[in-house]
């Protein structure tokens, strides 16, 4: 089994797709945290103590790093081997669309720009907030206490340019996910003539609201930080 799932094709595009279904678990899930922060900035802050350096949150961390890791190296496994097979597609399609769409043809380069946004959220949050209460510091790289979510976006989403760098980030991830999602079903052997438009819609639909839920949070707290709207 453990040869099957490493060596052949399809246990990595079964790797890729279970760790691309866990990682879109963990975006639903950190979503419904943050949307806290557009209702209740005292709730946020509960919720950023609650997720500090303790012992579950920091498994939690271990686990989520464990399934980033795996997605991006089968990523670069799975691409590497459809270039030598057949240039730059990255699964074997079992259900053609009309005309193959952009994201389907650019995944990696989405991987890239998600995975360098990725490196800029965690420089911005988990290493000003749970990082420096791992170490024991009481006070960032911004002069914030690690625990002060509220403080750390507003300070962040006080300039344009991160507001711009982040709605980039999203709309990567979104197209990201429009393709990853179906593509995940159909890895699986999901995708037939019947269900692969459910799955499409479903994709769209399902990628659409995590990316405006955190382009919401993001332009709210642009707003706020720069006192055009109020808390």
């Amino acid at each position: 089994m453990g040869n099957f799932l490493t060596s052949s094709s399809i246990g990595r595009k079964l790797i890729m797709s279970v760790s691309g279904a866990f990682l879109v678990l963990f975006l639903i899930f950190h979503l419904a945290m943050n949307l806290t922060l557009l209702f209740s900035e005292e709730s946020y802050n509960l919720v950023t103590s609650f997720l500090g350096a303790n012992w579950y949150a920091l498994i939690g961390t271990l686990i989520l790093a464990l399934g980033v890791v795996v997605h991006v190296v089968y990523a670069l496994i799975l691409t590497l081997q459809n270039r030598r097979a057949r240039g730059s597609q990255r699964y074997a399609v079992t259900v053609k669309e009309e005309g193959v769409s952009w994201a389907s043809k650019n995944m990696f380069v989405l991987g890239l720009i998600i995975c360098l946004g990725l490196v800029i959220h965690l420089w911005n949050f988990w290493w000003n907030m749970q990082f420096v209460e791992i170490i024991g510091a009481h006070e960032n790289n911004f002069g914030h206490h690690p625990q002060d979510g509220v403080a750390m976006v507003r300070e962040i989403f006080s300039s344009w340019v991160y507001l711009v760098v982040y709605l980039v980030w999203f709309g990567a991830i979104w197209f990201h996910l429009t393709h990853g999602v179906w593509s995940m079903f159909q890895s699986a052997g999901l995708a037939n003539k019947t269900w692969y438009p459910r799955l499409k819609i479903t994709a769209n639909i399902l990628a659409t609201l995590i990316v405006l839920g955190f382009a919401a949070i993001a332009v709210v707290s642009f707003l706020r930080a720069n006192g055009i709207c109020g808390a």
